[in-house]
């Protein structure tokens, strides 16, 4: 079967919130649960597009041990920032709450250096006996995790098990996993860039699209792996429009997935703030057509 330890397909689920902005944590459960019965392997939950760092560390706290005691794939914690010492607190929080592994992604804004980088991986994995799975996301975060650093974490930090590979560089991953320890694993951060990064050695996907559009990445990787390359292309052109949907200038995900979700008839409710919601209309159309297109029923 095709896929990584985490499986093929996750998604970085959604925060759901309520109408007064209130964290929904029934909605949250509701929506893990469907998200597992469409199709996915495994979840990230307080990434990114769960608007972590609008999230209290209380709100976190609850959000993994709900999710990890409502499903049975794996649920891989968001638990850093780019505070180290705040990071190991919260890594430590995510273990006691029973999920199955820990994202760990490079600090933001402070942009420190490869060396600070390093440490602040081994010790962020050095606080717990999870899975560590890097997240090297330089567009956001204003730091790439260069190719030594990524291969020392992945030779000397035992727990150090694959990276989430947001860096937008192919021929680079393809590099890092030509030289990286056997079992080392990487996964699509960029669901456009799935399929070429499968063509290199990836094992799956965590993504924004596979919130709607599992199956069809299900079937992308299925097919890659037993080496049918013409139908994993077609799974990628089918799911050409949600790429294009998924995050714009006007409106960066996660708030087109929300809408989505809404269409939908799941719990998501709008973005917090410094999120909105711009030309609402449009972008639920943009998402009907999506889903009349892929087949995925309306509420």
């Amino acid at each position: 079967m095709a896929g990584g330890r985490f499986g093929a397909v996750l998604t970085a689920m959604v925060t759901p919130f309520d109408d007064n902005g209130a964290l929904d944590l029934d909605g949250a459960v509701r929506l893990a649960r469907w998200l597992v019965e469409h199709g996915n392997d495994g979840l990230v939950v307080c990434g990114t597009t769960g608007e972590a760092p609008t999230l209290s560390d209380d709100e976190k706290v609850q959000l993994w041990r709900a999710v990890a005691e409502a499903v049975t794939v794996p649920v891989v914690a968001g638990s850093t920032s780019n505070d180290t010492a705040h990071s190991i607190e919260l890594t430590k929080a995510a273990e006691a709450c029973g999920v199955a592994a820990i994202l760990a992604q490079t600090p933001y804004y402070n942009r420190p250096s490869q060396a600070g980088i390093e440490a602040h991986f081994r010790a962020v994995a050095g606080a717990t006996s999870l899975p560590v799975l890097l997240y090297d996301i330089p567009v956001r975060t204003g730091r790439k995790i260069n190719h030594e650093t990524l291969l020392a974490l992945a030779n000397d930090v035992e727990n150090v098990v694959g990276v989430k590979d947001a860096a937008g560089d192919p021929a680079a991953s393809a590099q890092l996993l030509a030289e990286a320890p056997g079992g080392f694993e990487l996964y699509s951060g960029d669901d456009p860039l799935t399929l070429p990064l499968l063509a290199i050695g990836a094992v799956g996907v965590v993504g924004v699209a596979s919130h709607w559009g599992a199956p069809q990445f299900q079937d992308m990787v299925e097919s890659f792996a037993k080496g049918d390359v013409r139908a994993a292309l077609d799974s990628h052109r089918r799911l050409l429009p949600s790429f294009a949907f998924e995050t714009s200038d006007a409106n960066p995900y996660p708030v087109p997935a929300k809408a989505m979700l809404r269409l939908l008839g799941l719990p998501a409710g709008r973005c917090r703030l410094p999120h909105v919601e711009v030309d609402s209309d449009q972008l639920v159309a943009d998402a009907r057509a999506i889903v009349v297109e892929l087949g995925v029923s309306v509420a």
